[in-house]
Formats: C-alpha cells, structure tokens, sequence
C-alpha cells in the first residue's frame, strides 16, 4: 500500500436521524467516486453499507460501517453510522474517532430528534460539521425552515453556501452562492453529469442577497473578510473558500449545502466540500494521552514516525474471528507487528492489517497515521482501549457507554442451543458494550439488558441467523433504580474467625438521599485515628459494592450519599475483609431503613401523526402515564413531545400504527429515572 501524506486523508462520519437519507446519501459517494459501479438502494435491500440480513430487511442502518473512497486525489475514509437511538452507541464510538461529519437532514421533518442527539455527540468531541440538507424534491420540503431549526434547535451557527433551484418536484439543482452559479444535473445519466451555468435572471437577485448574508457570517468569524468587507473590496471565491475551511474546523459554522440523494442531485459538490471545509487528520489538534504510571499527559503528533497509538473504537466477529477496528493517532503499524495493551498490561501481535469496504476487506502490508484501518490477532484486547509499543507506553482516553435500560429473560430451545448460548453471548459482549448478561439467581434464566426493544430483538435475530443458536424469549423486563427518602444511619459488627484468623471491625454509616441525577458517592466524615486509614478503601468498596443491589428489588440503588461517621477498631484483629463485610451490613441496613422506592426509567419520546388521529393518540398517551409537553403543527401532521414511563412503552409500535392506521411514527430515547 502506498503511504499517504497525512494532508490527504479525510476521515468523515454520516450522522443524521433515523430515515434521513444517510444510507443513500452514503452510496451515492461510492458510486460517484468510483469505489462501487451500481447505486445500491435501500428501499431494495441492495445498500453496500447495509449488509447485514436485518439491515437489508428493515431498511435500516444497525451497525456502522467503513470504507474508503477517493475524490480529487484526496483519500475519504466513511463511516456510515445508524440513525436509531437503540444503536447510537455505534454514533459514539465512531464520532471518538473522527476529524468531521455530515448531519444529514430531511428538507420535509427537519431537525429531529435522534439529529439532536448525535449533533450533541459531534460537538462532545468536538467534531466539525457540514450541515447536507436531503429530500428536497418531497412534497413539503422546506430549505429554509430546516435552516431555522438547526440555529434553534441545535444552537448552531448554519451558513447557508447553496440555494435549491426549485422546490418539491420542481427541484433540478442548486446554487453555488461563492461561484454564483448554478448547477443543474442531467437526469439521464443516473446524476453523474451535470451543467455549471449562469443563475437564472428570476433567481440572482435572491442569490446576491443570499451571497451578502454570506460575507456577512464570515466577516464575524473571520479578520480577512472583515477588512475586506469594511473597505468594500470584491471578496474573491478562494478568499471565501479559505474563511469557511477555516471557520469550520475552528467550529464556529457550520457550512449548508443541499440536494436529493435519491434523485442524484447534490452529491458532487458535498464531496468538494468534504475536501475544501472538512479537516485532515494534521489540521486538529493532536489527541492528548497520558502515561500509564506516572499519569504525565502525552502529545500524539500524527506523523508516522512518532510512537504509535491507537484506539480500538470497534470490535466484531468476522466469520468466527476477532475483528478490531482501530484509528491510529501516531505512528505506523505493519502486518506481524507486536503492540502493547496498557490497559490490561498484555503485548498482542497484529497478524492481519485490512483496509475495510463495509463486509469485504482487502489485506494491506502497513498502515500510518491518521488511518482507520481493521486488525486481525487481538486476542484480549477490546473497545475503547489503547494500542502503543512497550517501550513508549501511553493510555489514551477510554470511551464512554451507555447503561442499559431494557431486558429480556432468555433460555436455550434444545441441549445443543444450551452448549452454544453462552460462547455465542460472549461475542454479542464483545461486539456490543451496551449489552449485558447476568443469571438471574432465582429462576437460573439468562437476563439479556440493551437499549431498547429493537435492539434486543435484533440480537435474538443474529442469534439464529450467524450462529444458528435458537432462544425462547421471555416477556421485556425493565430495568429499574433502587433510591431512599429520607437520612437514616446503621452500625455492623463482623467478629468472626476465618481460616484460623480473628477478624474484626465495627462501621457506622449513614446514608442520605441526593437530587435525583446525582449518582451516589461515598465521603469521610470520620475523626482521625478511630479506623486506620488503610481500611478505608475496603470500607468503601463494601459501601459502594452493596449499593449495586438496593433491598427492595435487588436493582441498583442510585443518588444517595454514603458517610462513614463511627466505627471501631482492635489491634492485630482488624483486616480488609472485616471492614469490607462490616461496611457492606451496615450500608443495607441503613438502606432499609430508609424508606427506599423505586425509580422508573422515563423516556422522552417524539410521536409524528397526522392531524386527523392527534386525539386518540394523546388519549392513548394519557392511559400509558404521559406527560405531554409540546405539539408542534407541521405540514400535514403533528409532532406530539412526551415524557412515558418506559414500562408502559411496550409494544408501542404496534398500538400507534393500529390508532393512526399505519401512518403515525415514533421514536423513543432514555431521559432520566424518577419516581413510579
């Protein structure tokens, strides 16, 4: 493989809300850049980046996807993430590792929820953003409303680079306000010729004042424009070219383009502004580790002959095997190499290097900085930890997951699913950290916990299909929290021989409840010299492991501040298990005495429907406990804003498409636990 200068990779994500149009938007660059020779469809079943069975089947992205294509010489390397909330840890861990994004946005809906959700994740890592405004040739797209919402809605600061030419079914190209010129593309050749003309007389005014507005957003971002624009000097195209690259990589805009995907407009000029706004791995700032032992931060300059670091920000088995994808920072790699796991203090060797076209892959010899590349051989290591070599070892930031909120009880059909279930789990963990799996100690049935009911649903389907490992599934179980009303305090003694040895502690602790949101945390409120403070670690790890199973109902118990206030302490027979054990009796008996409840996951959900069937739907909202807390009219139908608890959401699909005859849509995220 040919080494690439730093300066000519790109490595982009595509994050939009769920049916957007990223999927084809996506397959639209592969085609036009040459990386495939057919325009997949979603709506068939035939998308590149859509490859697995579901996926193709629903329609729907699930897992994201790599690839690399190639535009002006430039190498873009793609990650086309979903738009479902149940999957939005695929959005996470893919923007950990990106230089810049695409939000997609329908012309028609707008900024909707799920946009806001993995806008806030792109500005989390500080991704920068161009703005793709799709589906302008629907009936009821509107360009400029879509602008509105992304100010209001997203707090951005949208600057508008092109204008649609016509509307609706109108719609034939768009308006390059730099060039001021118009580009309209010829439907004959699938979109992939087009003409660049001078602006239709009834439409340059619009654009001169359009291009003004411009300038003007520049010039408060940008001291060479300012000047210029003062002195009322034209402002070249390239002089405006170079303001927006750099306002958008500093984050202070975000550029707006616009087109329909699926009529093959619009795609060409994204591409050039993919090149011209979005970084290269050299122009952000290089990504800051910290050594191992000493915690001393690290810079990792991206240049193949510094030390290597990478991240793992993926992990999925590929016909049996482990396949880790990982961008490297610093550094270079090749084929056969040994790295070091700092995390887990383990050397790997990286038998395979593959440049990844979502499912297929070819095999390369090496890999530099700034790559996003997949690796064969890791035994051990997995998502969101770091690879360096063992003489320059650095630990980069580790990724963030999500708790799950939803599970299912499930049990093998026959002896043989039995023998295979749980190796079958332990690749599902290891693709997946927003899974879990516990044994449930009463009925010995497995708990599968996820994201929500499509997310579950979908494991139990992979099941069958990749590993032919058949499940009943029990009915979906919540996953409550466990939290206390008022201040109450406990005193344990453990006194007891073990193995020979006296042991002995004594632990007064008391518990106090915190504003919902809080978390739980543990603080010393303790004269010295009463306990050593060498079982002070012991005592907390007691208090804080027995507020992982609250008294109640064994979930949990979240917000609460756990003091340590008294205790005692004899010579020779004190030790870490009785301070551990001490605290531990303690810290359930002040929970108990503390007038615990449970706390209900509540999920903020957004209900689209038309007009017409608003009524029944906000009456069914109604029985199922819902707090209604906005609608908005849209053209024709209505956004219906409401806060559920998620124990009555189940089954949702079905009740709404039944009350709205099939037309009505929704969508459902976590939003806090609060009282039942």
């Amino acid at each position: 493989m040919k080494k690439q200068k730093i300066n000519s990779i790109r490595n982009i994500g595509i994050i939009a809300h769920i049916d957007a149009g990223k999927t084809t938007v996506t397959e639209r660059i592969l085609y036009y850049t040459g990386k495939s020779h057919k325009i997949g469809e979603v709506h068939d079943g035939e998308a590149v980046m859509d490859w697995m069975p579901d996926e193709q089947e629903r329609g729907i992205t699930i897992t994201s996807a790599v690839t690399t294509c190639h535009w002006k010489d430039i190498d873009i390397q793609l990650i086309d993430t979903p738009g479902h909330v149940d999957f939005t840890i695929e959005v996470e861990r893919s923007l950990r590792v990106l230089d810049g994004a695409i939000g997609v946005f329908c012309a028609v809906g707008g900024v909707e929820p799920q946009s806001e959700t993995v806008w806030r994740q792109a500005d989390k890592y500080h991704v920068p953003k161009i703005a793709f405004v799709n589906k302008l040739d629907r009936i009821g797209a509107n360009f400029f409303r879509t602008v509105d919402m992304m100010r209001s809605r997203l707090h951005a600061n949208p600057v508008i680079l092109q204008l649609p030419v016509g509307e609706e079914e109108s719609f034939a190209g768009v308006i390059d306000l730099i060039q001021l010129k118009q580009i309209l593309w010829d439907d004959d050749s699938m979109g992939a010729t087009f003409t660049l003309e001078d602006i239709a007389q009834d439409s340059l005014e619009s654009a001169r004042n359009y291009r003004e507005k411009l300038i003007e957003a520049l010039a408060e971002v940008d001291d060479q424009i300012m000047e210029a624009y003062l002195a009322e000097m034209p402002i070249e195209p390239d002089m405006l070219l170079e303001a927006v690259r750099n306002a958008t990589i500093t984050l202070k805009v975000v550029p707006v383009l616009c087109g329909s995907a699926l009529k093959n407009k619009g795609i060409q000029p994204l591409l050039d502004a993919i090149v011209r706004f979005l970084p290269s791995p050299a122009d952000v700032p290089p990504i800051m580790g910290v050594h191992p032992q000493t915690g001393d931060p690290i810079e990792c300059p991206p240049i193949d002959k510094a030390p290597l670091a990478a991240l793992i920000f993926k992990v999925s088995m590929a016909e049996g095997r482990k396949l880790s994808f990982i961008r490297i920072y610093s550094g270079r790699i090749k084929a056969g190499d040994d790295v070091f796991n700092p995390f887990r203090n383990k050397k790997e060797k990286l038998s395979r290097i593959l440049q990844m076209h979502a499912n297929k892959r070819d095999r390369i010899d090496e890999a530099g900085a700034g790559s996003i590349v997949g690796v064969m051989g890791l035994k051990d290591s997995s998502t969101g930890e770091t690879l360096c070599q063992p003489d320059h070892p650095i630990l980069l930031e580790k990724m963030e997951f999500y708790e799950p909120v939803i599970s299912l009880a499930i049990e093998p059909k026959t002896r043989s699913d039995q023998e295979k279930l749980d190796q079958v789990l332990e690749k599902f963990l290891a693709e997946d950290p927003t899974l879990r799996v516990k044994e449930d100690p009463d009925t010995g049935q497995k708990i599968l916990s996820g994201m929500g009911e499509l997310h579950l649903e979908i494991i139990i389907s992979r099941m069958t299909r990749e590993f032919n490992t058949s499940v009943n599934v029990g009915k979906p179980q919540v996953v409550y929290r466990e939290t206390i009303e008022k201040e109450a305090a406990a005193t344990a003694v453990f006194d007891k021989e073990v193995a020979g040895q006296r042991h002995y502690a004594e632990v007064c602790v008391n518990l106090k409840p915190l504003p919902r949101g809080s978390g739980s945390r543990f603080i010393l409120d303790i004269a010295d010299g009463i306990i050593p403070p060498q079982f002070m670690k012991a005592i907390e790890k007691g208090v804080m492991e027995s507020l992982e199973s609250g008294t109640l109902m064994g979930y949990p118990s979240v917000d609460i501040e756990a003091s340590l206030t008294g205790g005692s302490y004899h010579e020779s027979q004190g030790t870490d298990l009785a301070y551990k054990v001490s605290a531990s009796m303690a810290c359930k008996d002040a929970l108990s005495k503390a007038g615990p409840f449970l706390l209900d996951p509540i999920m903020a959900v957004e209900i689209f429907v038309p007009e017409s069937f608003t009524g029944d739907v906000i009456g069914d909202l109604n029985s199922r406990g819902g707090k209604i807390e906005a609608i908005e009219p849209k053209i024709g139908f209505q956004a219906i804003r409401a806060i559920v608890p998620l124990a009555r959401m189940f089954g949702y699909s079905t009740a709404i498409r039944s009350a709205t005859q099939g037309r009505g849509t929704f969508t459902m995220q976590f939003s806090h636990f609060d009282r039942i």
